[in-house]
């Protein structure tokens, strides 16, 4: 734990340093080939005080050939190039705030194009404000309550710079998939999102000085879930408290899925299936088949599908040649509940309370 409040330190003597604290994000891997623009684009070694080069009609196509980089047709010597665009900006924040294309998406910050296993990938190096009012706009519909954004702007700053101390010397911190946090770039931010960031800028959630496993979900159906018993993280701000989402139509699903789908997804006779283990909040922990097999809650869901089966507090009956599955929330069901936030927020909850309501024990800290 102490290395980790060493790490935290060091981490926050760079930031203010650079002036900014930034995100290593990986975003898609283009294969052999990506085109990166933007206006004053130019380019150099992966470095944060590197000199940058401009490029030509500010646009660039790198490729891998013969296990190196070119840019344009030139050979560039490493195995990582940084760019950066707005370099003769004078009215737009400078350099790093003019936004980038790099194959699909459009992000702020800057963009690294690197050697990997044997073909390109593309990694976005934004200041972790920017980053989350990105994030906001891809977790949360920006139609919640102001508060409920703000929780999630804490949750999702903790998360992210959990993740980096996690990850600290590697050439990036976090994906862009729900594995960590869905991110999607300019597009995804909105007036409000920025808003939420900006009002809680700096502030994370800690225990024992060091920054929580801030974990979300989307509804847990009324009661969340304990990290032990969804992640298999035993952590003692990670525990089941009630939440006002259960008595909401968007916590409910269902799902009918025929004994032929279920023979191809599980590889196994699903004739007579039940389940035979729950946890103390009723989600599915085992479900056996006809056979005596069993398959743990986790797998089946994963198997079955995440958007068929929404979480792992469902009940289910057969039904003719069919089976027919009711469940409750969406997610693994751990910490911050999004649709439980806006409950409350609804209700006149600040952002504050609503993460001491789903993180129990854990303390707010100010960083920067």
């Amino acid at each position: 734990m102490l290395q980790r409040v060493a790490l935290l330190l060091l981490l926050l003597a760079s930031s203010r340093a650079f002036a900014v604290e930034t995100m290593r994000i990986a975003m898609d891997d283009p294969g052999d080939e990506v085109r990166v623009s933007g206006r004053g684009l130019g380019f150099g070694p992966d470095a944060e005080d590197a000199t940058f080069v401009a490029v030509t009609a500010g646009q660039a196509t790198v490729r891998r050939r013969n296990g190196k980089l070119e840019v344009n047709g030139a050979p560039f010597i490493g195995d990582a190039i940084r760019f950066r665009g707005g370099l003769e900006a004078t009215d737009a924040g400078g350099p790093g705030n003019e936004p980038l294309k790099a194959g699909s998406a459009q992000v702020r910050g800057d963009v690294v194009v690197r050697l990997f296993k044997n073909s390109l990938q593309l990694i976005n190096v934004i200041p972790l404000e920017d980053y989350l009012a990105a994030v906001l706009g891809s977790e949360m519909p920006v139609s919640f309550p102001l508060e409920a954004l703000k929780a999630q702007a804490v949750a999702a700053r903790t998360y992210a710079l959990q993740k980096k101390l996690d990850a600290y010397g590697a050439a990036f911190h976090m994906g862009s998939s729900v594995l960590h946090q869905v991110y999607g770039g300019v597009n995804r931010e909105d007036a409000k999102t920025r808003a939420a960031v900006e009002a809680t800028r700096g502030e994370v959630l800690t225990y024992d000085l060091a920054p929580i496993e801030a974990y979300f979900h989307a509804s847990c159906g009324g009661r969340t879930e304990s990290g032990q018993d969804a992640l298999q993280r035993n952590l003692p701000y990670l525990q089941p408290v009630d939440c006002p989402c259960g008595k909401l139509p968007a916590s409910r699903w269902s799902a009918t899925l025929s004994e032929a789908e279920l023979r191809g997804a599980l590889k196994a006779p699903p004739g007579g299936l039940r389940v035979t283990g729950r946890t103390p909040t009723h989600r599915v922990t085992r479900v056996t088949m006809s056979d005596g097999s069993a398959v743990d809650g986790v797998s089946f869901r994963r198997k079955l599908g995440y958007t068929r089966l929404k979480s792992l507090d469902f009940d289910v009956e057969a039904s003719g040649k069919n089976y027919v599955f009711t469940g409750r929330g969406f997610g693994h069901g751990a910490g911050l509940c999004q649709w439980g936030a806006k409950a409350l927020a609804d209700q006149g909850k600040t952002y504050r309370e609503i993460l001491s309501h789903y993180y129990p024990g854990a303390e707010f800290q100010q960083l920067y």
